[in-house]
C-alpha cells in the first residue's frame, strides 16, 4: 500500500468525472489501500478521493470523528438543513474557505468486496461525504464560490 502524490487543485485531472468501478479486485482493492495510506499520511485526515490520487474512478476513503472507511461507486441523498462552515482540500494544502452544504447525508455504495455499504452522517462527516463526491464528478470546492471569491482563493494559495 504504497502512499501517493495528492494532485493539486490546479491539474487537469480533478476536473475529470471519474468512471464507475465494474471489478471488484485486486487492483481495486490496491487503490483502496493507496487511497487510504495517503489519507492517513496527508494533512488533513479527513478525506480523500481517487481522482486526487491521479485514479479516475469513483471511490472515496474518509477518515472523521473517529469514523473512518471507504466508498466505491457512492450515492448521495442530502437532507435537512445547510450549514456554513469552513472546509478545506488536500489539494489546495493550507488553504479554508467558508462553504455551504447540507448538514446531513445518508451514502450508499459498496465496500472493496462489492458488499453493499450504507453510511449515515451528520456534521463534518457529511461535509467530508459531500466533498469527496464532488471530486468524483471533477467538481472541486472553489467551483461554488462567487467569482470574486475564487479571485481571492487564488491568490491565497502558496505558489
Amino acid at each position: 500500500m504504497a502512499v501517493r502524490q495528492i494532485l493539486m487543485f490546479d491539474d487537469p485531472a480533478l476536473r475529470a468525472a471519474a468512471e464507475p468501478v465494474t471489478a471488484f479486485d485486486r487492483s481495486l482493492r490496491e487503490v483502496v489501500k493507496s487511497l487510504t495510506a495517503t489519507l492517513r499520511a496527508g494533512q488533513g485526515r479527513a478525506g480523500l478521493a481517487a481522482p486526487q490520487i491521479g485514479v479516475p474512478l469513483r471511490v472515496i476513503a474518509y477518515a472523521v470523528d473517529g469514523r473512518s472507511g471507504h466508498l466505491v461507486n457512492p450515492r448521495l441523498e442530502l437532507a435537512g438543513r445547510t450549514v456554513m462552515a469552513d472546509e478545506a482540500c488536500l489539494s489546495a494544502p493550507g488553504v479554508w474557505w467558508p462553504r455551504e452544504r447540507s448538514f446531513s447525508a445518508v451514502a450508499r455504495g459498496r465496500d472493496m468486496y462489492g458488499k453493499p455499504v450504507t453510511l449515515r452522517a451528520i456534521g463534518m462527516l457529511a461535509r467530508v461525504l459531500q466533498h469527496e463526491a464532488d471530486h468524483l464528478d471533477g467538481v472541486l470546492f472553489i467551483d461554488h464560490l462567487p467569482d470574486e471569491e475564487q479571485r481571492r482563493f487564488h491568490s491565497a494559495i502558496p505558489r
